[in-house]
């Protein structure tokens, strides 16, 4: 059951790899992978469970002890797919209100190089303070108002993927895999923002410089195209601002929450939803439903992306299987064995998470590498040094968090960002790999290197 338990979350994990040429959505494979994973661990416990050292008090004692280690990995894993339903809503939310025309209208530049480096700084700092995804989107459906050939604007939103997974590496609400790191406790808000953002924005840096020496002249517009018919705007530019700086306001007073009243985060950005919940019932009282309904969180609810919360619950579930199972403990091993250096062990899995999803690999990640406390490194002996690594913003988590984050700029496929811009621009997959990938290598590789430099030398 060992061995099988191992190859069916390799299965699983091609199933969600070739999720295009399958046509198989990743969230059907990652659900089927966690649970015939977790159906594995519980009918094969007595022969699995004393390899890790666990209580084997008969048959129902190891299912017993199964099923409550089930209900420890669902409890945290709930606390991720909570905050992230609750950050998604409030994005939602300022979308439908047409919010991020407050950004979008004040870029009035033809110049390419002027136009790459402002969408290139707005994208990583926007990024930050929402997340990847959503500001992937947001930048390309800009790109469409301002360029009209296409092949130029991949260039384009190729520097957006860069910029959106960079700038989520170094905020811990920019990324899913940050946002995981900071829920598990391994890094702190204020950690990861002082420690990675000098590396995160050299990742952009370097890719923004070496497009500065090929793009020349100025972009072709599109043509303005005649309004069919005259259209009310849904909302009033009070309306509008005021949702947007309320829902920057709630996206960012997450980390002030946490540290005020040490709470997970998910009751930060709960706590966020309601206030705005509350303001938009308000200000829209008057409305007719039909107005009404697409700005309220109510109608907000159904354009959310359930499936990637779906994919999110399967993938960290089947992660967690094989933690229980010792499959991450060998995995671990065999890295130290090998590698023995923490910062290796980060950039591979970083350029790992370029071909496969950057979640499971940090997710295992986590679960193969335990959080140290203060007490087991003093004890620690002749091990302390490669333990220091694993303390909360140890050097390990800090690097992981920007190598996962803006490692899967290299490929297309290789993060949320990036099968977005692939899926709004039809971005062709040798395309990017001929033109793309070795600026977002190139720029991954001098931030990994930056950080080394500053914090490990």
């Amino acid at each position: 059951m060992y061995a099988l338990m191992a190859l069916t979350f390799v299965f699983g994990y091609l199933c969600i790899a070739l999720e295009h040429p399958l046509k198989i959505d990743k969230a059907a494979s990652a659900i089927l992978t966690a649970v015939i994973c977790w159906t594995l661990l519980v009918l094969g416990a007595d022969s699995i469970l004393p390899l890790i050292g666990a209580a084997t008090a008969g048959a129902s004692g190891n299912d017993h002890h199964v099923t409550e280690e089930l209900r420890h990995h669902l409890g945290e894993i709930s606390e991720i797919l909570f905050f992230l339903m609750g950050a998604m809503t409030i994005v939602e939310l300022i979308d439908a209100h047409e919010g991020f025309k407050v950004i979008t209208d004040r870029i009035r530049t033809n110049k390419r190089v002027h136009l790459l480096w402002l969408v290139g700084v707005i994208t990583f700092f926007l990024s930050a303070a929402l997340d990847n995804l959503a500001t992937t989107i947001v930048m390309i459906s800009l790109l469409r108002k301002l360029i009209d050939d296409q092949k130029e604007r991949w260039f384009y939103a190729g520097i957006v993927v860069i910029a959106a997974n960079a700038g989520g590496a170094w905020s811990p609400i920019g990324d899913v895999t940050t946002t995981m790191l900071w829920i598990g406790n391994q890094v702190t808000a204020s950690g990861i923002v002082v420690k990675l953002i000098i590396p995160s924005l050299i990742c952009l840096l370097v890719p923004l410089t070496i497009m500065s020496f090929v793009l020349k002249g100025e972009i072709t517009p599109p043509k303005p195209k005649q309004s069919r018919e005259s259209r009310r705007d849904p909302t009033t530019p009070f309306e509008r601002n005021l949702v947007f700086v309320m829902g920057l306001g709630a996206l960012i007073f997450v980390p002030v929450f946490k540290t005020i009243t040490h709470l997970p985060p998910y009751m930060g950005i709960l706590f966020g939803l309601g206030v705005l919940w509350v303001t938009t019932e308000i200000i829209h009282r008057s409305k007719n439903s039909e107005d009404k309904d697409p700005l309220s969180v109510v109608g907000v609810l159904r354009r959310i992306d359930v499936t990637s919360v779906l994919f999110f619950l399967g993938i960290l579930l089947a992660v967690s299987s094989l933690s229980t199972a010792g499959h991450l403990i060998d995995v671990a091993t065999y890295l130290k064995d090998s590698l023995g250096n923490v910062y290796t062990i980060a950039m591979s899995i970083g350029l790992l998470s370029a071909v496969v999803d950057n979640v499971p690999m940090v997710a295992g990640a986590m679960k193969m590498y335990p959080l140290v406390s203060p007490e087991a490194l003093a004890l620690a002996g002749s091990e302390s040094s490669w333990l220091s690594n694993f303390v909360v913003n140890g050097n390990f988590w800090e690097m992981l968090a920007y190598c996962a984050g803006t490692g899967g700029s290299c490929l297309i496929i290789g993060s949320a960002a990036g099968v977005a811009a692939m899926g709004m621009e039809k971005i062709n997959f040798i395309w990017y790999v001929k033109y793309i990938s070795g600026l977002a290598f190139a720029g991954y590789i001098a931030g990994a290197l930056s950080y080394i430099a500053l914090f490990a030398m």
